[in-house]
């Protein structure tokens, strides 16, 4: 072959793929997306995950233009959901609501999982923070963290106390709260989340819990349970008559913060369609009416990038707590 026409040849293919991958970029942009989108929720009906998943659905499927279908794989606290998601093609048709617990105590709980989150996936944007709450089954004899202490005092290990998970941010609070009080108590794990969870308190089945404030306000509101305190910087307007834990002497300031994340691989430009999307959504005035409802405030992030940094900055402070405590991992 002539050596001339083979130059020229690849001088033209020079040309034209930055010309070609501005047209792939641009085609990926404008044609995202074209069929419906699933977005996994790990956990199961009644928490506050899928409390967020399904307000987060309804203006998401205005903005896409297309079916926005929630699929709960709850499991192994949240990791068989998130893990689902790893899985899933990278091309921003699967994206995964995590929480800090199934993104960032996770990772540092559960050494042998065969994925870690901020390699495996890619942080999109944040949705929410929703604030904890600690409450307690209305036969238990207190009205106050003060109260329920002194209760524990005079009943070591009596009492049950429910969590999603021995990893989650529930059962770390509840872990906290017992070792800085000197109390001790029986912990249940419940498989699927806050909600089974809060139906076993409900039941009696435990008798305390630390839970999202959104799963447990409105049982609160109809005297179901008794809401002692909130794990929030100040008081909720949707309960305002549950004092802060703050208040009654315990910093606790830990909330179960809640954002979309898609597959490692996922195109740039599908990042930051779902990026403008879902920000778009959470500022849809009847979401934010539902999620006020709730006691849940929204707040997104300024980029991915900076989601990102939040995400690593929340594994590293976790894995610390984890150390501190001497919590077993697994």
């Amino acid at each position: 072959m002539n050596a001339k026409p083979a130059v020229v040849l690849a001088a033209s293919l020079a040309l034209m793929l930055p010309a070609l991958a501005l047209a792939q970029a641009k085609t990926a942009k404008t044609d995202y997306p074209n069929r419906p989108v699933r977005m996994i929720v790990p956990f199961a009906p009644g928490g506050a995950s899928d409390f967020v998943g399904r307000i987060l659905q309804a203006p998401l499927v205005e903005i896409l233009g297309q079916q926005v279908v929630i699929e709960n794989r709850s499991g192994a606290a949240g990791n068989i959901g998130v893990e689902a998601a790893v899985r899933a093609s990278p091309d921003g048709y699967t994206f995964v609501l995590g929480n800090v617990g199934s993104i960032a105590i996770n990772p540092n709980y559960y050494t042998k999982a065969p994925f870690r989150p901020l390699k495996d996936l890619v942080p999109v944007t944040q949705v929410v923070d929703v604030p904890g709450s600690l409450v307690v089954h209305p036969t238990v004899p207190v009205k106050s963290v003060k109260d329920l202490i002194a209760h524990l005092k005079a009943n070591p290990g009596k009492l049950n106390f429910g969590s999603p998970a021995p990893s989650s941010a529930n059962s770390l609070e509840a872990k906290m709260f017992l070792a800085l009080t000197g109390t001790t108590a029986t912990e249940v794990p419940y498989k699927g989340g806050a909600g089974p969870a809060t139906v076993g308190l409900l039941g009696n089945e435990v008798q305390f819990m630390f839970a999202t404030f959104s799963s447990t306000v409105n049982f609160a509101k109809q005297g179901r349970l008794r809401m002692l305190g909130i794990i929030s910087p100040e008081r909720n307007p949707a309960y305002p008559e549950a004092p802060t834990m703050k208040e009654q002497g315990f910093d606790m300031v830990v909330g179960s913060w809640q954002g979309v994340f898609v597959p490692a691989g996922t195109p740039r430009p599908v990042v930051n369609k779902l990026f403008e999307s879902t920000v778009k959504a959470m500022k849809d005035p009847a979401a934010n009416k539902r999620l006020s409802d709730g006691g849940v405030p929204a707040i997104v992030s300024a980029s991915p990038e900076d989601f990102l940094k939040f995400v690593k900055s929340e594994t590293e402070r976790f894995g610390r707590v984890i150390r501190d405590a001497k919590i077993q991992t697994e």
